[in-house]
């Protein structure tokens, strides 16, 4: 995603998609306070959200009270963090941030320690004290930045915020960088908060820990769970409500993970959780912190994975959130050619301070770790290595060797993979990048990135520009889909078909589909099925699986009710049949990242706008895929085989029970010896119009 849709290739112009910028998805403020819902019809499933706190924001007792004490670490003080652990937070190595920052509730109380170098004084204001911080002044402990103080009128449940006068002499209350729980917006305390769910996917972890996600099947469901599913009130589901209705459902659809849209606390629902305030708090709008785990511990336990977005390039401009934290730019980059993104109106880290650097990888480790997740797909990397991405010539300085690499940003996602994959063995991490840098799913030790995948923009671009037109004039444009194989084992790829392009007038997947509504639905039904048979992973965003009508908007439910129609529930099966039937066909998926495992039969066939190519895996049958994107059928189609004997079509996408018209080859066809399309044997066919089909070989 990136926050922004991906720039245009262009017509048949058929390479790596281009270094440029991509324009804005969101221009709204990230601090815009989201409307008050509407009552819910029904009770949500998750605890009432904790009482609203006084205002927070109001300044503070005035005059400021002085430090209470020098500098120092309190002598015997046992809530006050260890020499070990400040050690490592000033070298940027604390890989367990969160244990040690934040608010850490104990048996008698609670201690709050908040790293902001650069400041004159800090309190802990909270409801415990009527929001009087001079009541809870904190202590700066020696050469840390580290400031504490321990409070026992504090637990779990208290809200809170630093008041902090800055360097710059200015009073300001800011939420804590590491709460683990915020306020519902658009009220912004922190929330004291410790767990007490207690996970049961073992089982699901035990396996995991071997698990090599690039030779496994992965089709993915991407969700925005605001907008997935809503009450007839308009007011959204709590975590278990989306529990109890997503985890059946992808389940039975057969997808192998989900992919939630950032689920980090974000202020403004229009910036779809893309402007990030609090890194460490799941988004209070669906209930507490404990409702995410219980959420995907059910995923895990039906056999689902979990991939979290994750934006650590840049974050929201809100004034009690990260931005001068300290009275002074401390997690954005000092200097404004670095530090600003004029298009996403956000703030980019400082990647070249060893304690931003360890913010922000340490909480990729807490997503993980604490909550199980699976994997993170990485937002806006693009954006993130070149400085002068979305700049004009004078906006930007060259990096120490006068390129335009952002060396601290390649250290930083180095850091953050090799990190991660030393904790949490089994994990995957996926790129959204969008340009040709080299070595995106490329090992650290060999100067690459380290991520597992790589989003796949390329083949999106041109694949979607294929079927967008008319079958009469695909012929002349037929490289656009045989171009993705030049480059195919490039990097591990993902095939996104994402929430980018369903929005902000794209129209939907369906819609972008010439012809009449028959033809539309064929179209759609053939595409995603070539695209489940072409190397790479899979990710398809919600709605596509049935052929949402309208453009993807935030703001409501999926149009539910097209199910209800045979043309959509035929769509909506042939997904389910097409997932169950990849993860049962490891031909489709073991040999994704190895050209030995994709051969063509014919990828000349322009004249019938007719793709055909055989997936292998090792010891597994092979699969034939046929995709025939004209307006006829083509019968009596000789193709060549891998070998002779019984072929099985197990999936056609023009059968009645996806609402097709019914055209095939009943179930199965022979292939004979003969050298054809330099295949040993060939079998004549019947390949149905605007349809792919899959044969496997049965004997």
């Amino acid at each position: 995603m990136d926050l922004h849709p991906p720039g245009s290739v262009g017509g048949d112009v058929m390479t790596q998609p281009p270094r440029t910028p991509r324009t804005p998805r969101s221009g709204s403020p990230s601090q815009a306070p989201a409307a008050p819902a509407a009552p819910p019809v029904t009770p949500p499933a998750s605890p009432v959200s904790p009482p609203a706190s006084p205002p927070v924001e109001a300044p503070p007792v005035s005059p400021p009270a002085p430090p209470v004490s020098a500098p120092g670490t309190p002598a015997g003080d046992p809530h006050a963090p260890g020499e070990l652990d400040l050690h490592l937070i000033g070298e940027g190595r604390h890989e367990l941030l969160w244990t040690v920052l934040g608010a850490q509730a104990g048996a008698d109380g609670t201690s709050f320690r908040v790293w902001a170098p650069n400041a004159l004084e800090v309190q802990v204001a909270g409801d415990w004290a009527g929001w009087d911080g001079a009541a809870h002044p904190m202590t700066r402990l020696d050469g840390s930045g580290v400031w504490h103080a321990h409070v026992e009128a504090a637990g779990v449940g208290s809200h809170y915020k630093y008041r902090i006068r800055g360097a710059d002499g200015q009073w300001v209350d800011r939420a804590d960088p590491l709460a683990q729980y915020a306020e519902k917006p658009p009220r912004s305390a922190s929330v004291v908060w410790r767990s007490q769910h207690e996970w049961n996917d073992d089982a699901w972890l035990e396996r995991r820990r071997t698990a090599q996600p690039v030779d496994e099947a992965m089709s993915t469901y991407e969700v925005h769970l605001a907008s997935w599913r809503k009450h007839y009130s308009g007011e959204l589901y709590s975590w278990d409500e989306i529990a109890d209705a997503l985890v059946p459902y992808v389940s039975d659809l057969g997808f192998t993970h989900v992919e939630f849209m950032p689920v980090m606390q974000h202020p403004f629902g229009g910036s779809w959780g893309y402007h990030v305030t609090s890194y460490f708090a799941p988004d209070s709008r669906f209930g507490d912190p404990d409702g995410l785990k219980r959420l995907i511990d059910r995923l895990h336990q039906a056999g689902i994975g979990v991939i979290l977005d994750w934006v650590p390039g840049h974050f929201a401009t809100d004034e009690w959130a990260l931005a001068r934290f300290d009275g002074t730019p401390l997690y954005e980059d000092p200097n404004p050619q670095r530090g600003w993104h004029k298009e996403w109106g956000s703030h980019i880290f400082n990647f070249g301070r060893n304690e931003v650097r360890n913010f922000l990888y340490a909480n990729a480790v807490y997503w993980l770790e604490e909550y199980h997740a699976d994997g993170l797909r990485v937002d806006g990397v693009a954006s993130m290595l070149y400085l002068d991405y979305a700049r004009e010539h004078g906006e930007w300085s060259p990096n120490k060797h006068g390129g335009r690499e952002n060396l601290e940003a390649v250290q930083f996602l180095q850091e953050m993979n090799a990190t991660v994959y030393k904790r949490v063995p089994g994990i995957v991490t996926i790129a959204e990048e969008s340009t040709a840098w080299p070595g995106v799913t490329g090992p650290t030790s060999e100067g690459g990135l380290g991520f597992g995948f790589k989003w796949n923009m390329g083949w999106m671009h041109d694949s979607l520009n294929y079927v967008a037109k008319d079958p009469l004039y695909r012929s002349h444009h037929h490289g656009q889909l045989t171009f993705s194989l030049v480059y195919a084992y490039a990097e591990n790829y993902v095939l996104p078909i994402s929430h980018d392009e369903v929005v902000h007038g794209k129209g939907s997947l369906l819609r972008k589909m010439p012809g009449d509504r028959w033809q539309q639905l064929a179209n759609l039904r053939a595409y995603l099925a070539y695209m489940w048979a072409h190397p790479g992973k899979q990710l398809l965003f919600m709605g596509c699986e049935f052929g949402q009508e309208s453009e993807w908007a935030e703001s409501r439910e999926l149009d539910w009710w097209l199910l209800e129609h045979p043309e959509h529930a035929g769509v909506h099966a042939l997904v389910r049949d097409m997932n169950h039937a990849y993860t049962e066909t490891a031909a489709l998926w073991g040999r994704d990242n190895d050209p030995s495992g994709f051969q063509w039969i014919d990828a000349n066939d322009a004249g019938r706008n007719t793709f055909s190519f055989v997936r292998r895996s090792p010891g597994e049958p092979d699969l034939v895929c046929v995709a025939n994107f004209a307006g006829t059928p083509h019968e009596g189609y000789r193709l060549g085989m891998p070998s002779a004997g019984t072929w099985t079509e197990i999936l056609n996408t023009d059968a009645d029970a996806y609402h097709g018209s019914g055209v095939g080859n009943l179930g199965s066809v022979t292939a004979v010896a003969g050298d054809h399309h330099g295949q040993p044997a060939y079998a004549d066919i019947v390949v149905p119009p605007l349809a792919t089909v899959w044969f496997r070989k049965a004997d």
